[in-house]
Order: C-alpha cells, then sequence, then structure tokens
C-alpha cells in the first residue's frame, strides 16, 4: 500500500472523524494553537497524536493538552520499549508495553501479620 498524503482536509470529512490504520497523512490548516487542540480533542477517538514545532514549550503545552495516549514531538509512531502505548476515549482501555501493564491483570491485596501478643483495647 502505498503512503498517502490528504491535503484541504476538513472537519466534517470522515477521514478527520476516524481512525484509519493505514499510510495516512490528513493535513489540516489552522490559525491558532487554541483552535489545533480544540479541533483535535473534537473527536470520539485518541490513539496518537503529533506535534511538529521547533519551540520545546510550545511542544509540551501542546502535548499536554491532547487527548491522546501516545503523543510524538517531532516524530510520530516512534515508540521506545517499555513505553506505555494505549489511547483515549474510543481507542482503547488500558496500556500495554510497560510496567504499569500489570496493574490491569493483578488486583492489589494487603495482609499485615503481627507475630507477637495480640494487643487489643476491646
Amino acid at each position: 500500500m502505498s503512503p498517502c498524503i490528504l491535503d484541504q482536509v476538513g472537519d466534517d470529512m470522515t477521514v478527520a472523524k476516524e481512525e484509519i490504520f493505514g499510510p495516512v497523512m490528513s493535513i489540516f490548516s489552522f490559525t491558532s494553537e487554541e483552535e489545533v487542540i480544540k479541533r483535535a480533542n473534537n473527536t470520539n477517538f485518541g490513539l496518537a497524536a503529533g506535534v511538529f514545532t521547533s519551540d520545546v514549550k510550545k511542544a509540551h503545552r501542546v502535548a499536554n493538552q491532547l487527548q491522546a495516549g501516545v503523543v510524538g514531538v517531532n516524530n510520530y509512531n516512534q515508540m521506545k520499549m517499555g513505553m506505555p502505548f494505549g489511547g483515549y476515549k474510543q481507542s482503547g482501555i488500558g496500556r500495554e508495553n510497560a510496567a504499569s501493564t500489570i496493574n490491569l491483570f493483578t488486583q492489589l491485596k494487603s495482609v499485615y501479620v503481627e507475630m507477637g501478643d495480640v494487643m487489643a483495647m476491646y
């Protein structure tokens, strides 16, 4: 499958509203940081997002506001081993590829054992 770049994408287009798994990039134009964050979050999905900028402060500010499980800065779909992977909203439940994943398959229980004489006030 050849990569596909779509420009002049509108918010009402199917490609803007649904997850596409394949080599597809949709290009949106915007006028402000606030607008692009609002539009990016206006979806039922949130698996991944990408922020491309030379301003590291802006990258962190925008990444913090995006409702996506993985945000790449100046890259996309680059995952390091042990980095949690998973989405927000309808893009998945929980995380995989990380130590935190074990929490999905376990239940915590605390047991305190006293080996000396029992001292009770009642």
